[in-house]
């Protein structure tokens, strides 16, 4: 719990401001004669009295107390301050740094507890693409094995369908929680494997569980969070996925220990394995599964939805044929293209990575609250030719391409990303985004192996990836022209079908 106390001499103008209840960062109500409790808001207790004495210049001697206690997990310690600041100095709009809606506690402590769950399955998905290069040189690949065994990863999706499948009808807890552990569990086996081969087939299994992650944090994020900040939502949650990520680039240097030293990679994740049950105790269920459990057998099929699963399936597939090759082949084109080392290459990939966290916080606050589709179309143009640009460059252009890129497919991402659990009823919602996932990575696979057919006969890694960068081109037109703007509605007016089922509550 935190106490503030503040003194204040104020007019009677400034005295009505603080008599009258907050709307920013939560919703008071009136307790009491100076007495406001919460309405709304992301904590898990809070009041805010005031003691007002009369001066004799017609000014008043103020004493506000605020105790209050946040209802975020494993965070607290970051917001503190910025929270504690804003506490103090009440505005008429929410920050910057907040959701646009005022969030309840619940929706709070499920985000919070989403991010960690987020970090996790961004570093499993980033494994093998960080360590292909250097378990290759160990097992002497080339650069047409390294691509299949890369596509061939992917095709751990269709594990990862039947489990999302299980989360539509048993809840969406029970299966993100069981994918974080075996994830981890199944993707440190790569540390032991013989040769490319055996890799490949460990990391299939470890992939399908992170899979499984990547498609039910968006899904459990959505249903808890009010219409207007469920973007905002998942570029959060995009950035602690980027986090982890980068924490597997941070484990690079790893690698320049010897030639087997990249294993060790393999078994950073089983640090978090403790954090697991963690993430159990504090995960609550999501609301909207809750309120349709009882109709779990559901009268809707997905049939009905099949315009709306094509057209994000077909998006998806393109923006993958650009977006997985042009990640997992940079760290070897740096390294055989531009002779960079291992730390070399983390050092660049964290450098041009990071500041992607400026693409999602704008790309999010504008997608939630003016529009999706021009914010979504407008980042994946600009980062496909920026991308293309990236691997035809070298010196202080490449470094340019990269950052910028990087920034703008960001910026993209929350807006794009939001429409996945946004367009399907919640009895639907797991099945129709595992078909979308798989999809979309038979979009990787394409990519990757078309990348590594084109490289030899277009003279290099830059000329193929050039190619391949029209996908990221044709899905932004198809989002322009195609998608509907789903911007402030909620779940159950963009899917008639919920409103059938019991209210939310």
């Amino acid at each position: 719990m935190t106490t503030l106390t503040q003194r204040l001499v104020v007019d009677d103008e400034e005295l009505a401001g603080l008599r009258a209840p907050r709307t920013d960062l939560l919703r008071e109500r009136v307790g009491g004669p100076d007495d406001f409790g919460i309405d709304r808001g992301p904590f898990e207790r809070y009041r805010r009295t005031l003691e007002v004495t009369p001066r004799d210049d017609g000014r008043h001697d103020v004493v506000q107390r605020i105790d209050y206690r946040l209802a975020v997990r494993y965070w607290r310690w970051l917001l503190h301050l910025p929270v504690r600041w804003r506490i103090q100095r009440p505005g008429e709009k929410t920050p910057w740094w907040a959701p646009p809606d005022v969030v309840d506690a619940r929706a709070a402590v499920a985000l919070s507890t989403l991010t960690i769950v987020a970090i996790i399955g961004g570093y499993l998905s980033t494994l093998i693409g960080q360590t292909m290069t250097f378990a290759a040189d160990e097992f002497g690949s080339d650069e047409r094995a390294q691509g299949f065994a890369l596509g061939a990863v992917r095709i751990g999706a269709v594990i990862a369908l039947a489990m999302v499948a299980v989360a539509d009808r048993r809840g969406r807890r029970i299966v993100l929680v069981g994918a974080c552990a075996l994830g981890i569990t199944a993707s440190a086996t790569g540390a032991l494997a013989p040769d490319l081969t055996t890799l490949t087939l460990s990391q299939i299994v470890g992939r399908s569980f992170a899979t499984t992650l990547v498609i039910i944090v968006p899904i459990l994020a959505a249903e808890e969070m009010p219409s207007g900040s469920r973007a905002y939502a998942l570029g959060l949650l995009a950035l602690c996925s980027s986090l982890g990520s980068g924490f597997a680039v941070m484990a690079l240097p790893l690698a320049d220990l010897g030639e087997r030293a990249w294993r060790l990679i393999y078994l950073v994740p089983l640090l978090a394995l403790p954090v697991v049950r963690n993430v159990w105790r504090n995960l609550p269920e999501s609301r909207r599964y809750e309120a349709h459990a009882a109709d779990r057998a559901g009268r809707v099929r997905l049939g009905q939805y099949r315009g709306r699963l094509a057209l994000l399936a077909l998006t998806g597939f393109l923006l993958n044929v650009f977006v997985a090759p042009a990640a997992q082949f940079r760290n070897r084109f740096l390294d055989d293209e531009r002779g960079f080392s291992a730390t070399e290459i983390s050092g660049f990939t964290l450098l041009t990575s990071t500041p992607a966290g400026i693409g999602v916080v704008l790309g999010s606050q504008l997608a939630d609250r003016w529009a999706r589709k021009p914010v979504a179309a407008f980042g994946f143009t600009a980062s496909a030719v920026l991308t293309a640009a990236f691997y035809l460059s070298d010196g202080f252009e490449l470094w340019l391409f990269a950052l910028s890129g990087t920034i703008l497919g960001a910026f993209a991402v929350p807006a794009f990303k939001v429409y996945e659990p946004e367009m399907f009823p919640t009895r639907l919602r797991g099945r129709a985004n595992g078909i979308i996932t798989a999809v979309t990575l038979v979009g990787s696979v394409t990519g990757l192996v078309t990348t590594g057919l084109l490289t030899d006969p277009l003279g290099g890694l830059g000329q193929a990836l050039a190619v391949v960068c029209i996908g990221g081109i044709l899905a932004a037109t198809l989002i322009l022209l195609r998608f509907p703007e789903t911007a402030n509605e909620e779940l159950e007016a963009i899917n008639p079908a919920d409103r059938d089922d019991r209210e939310v509550s």
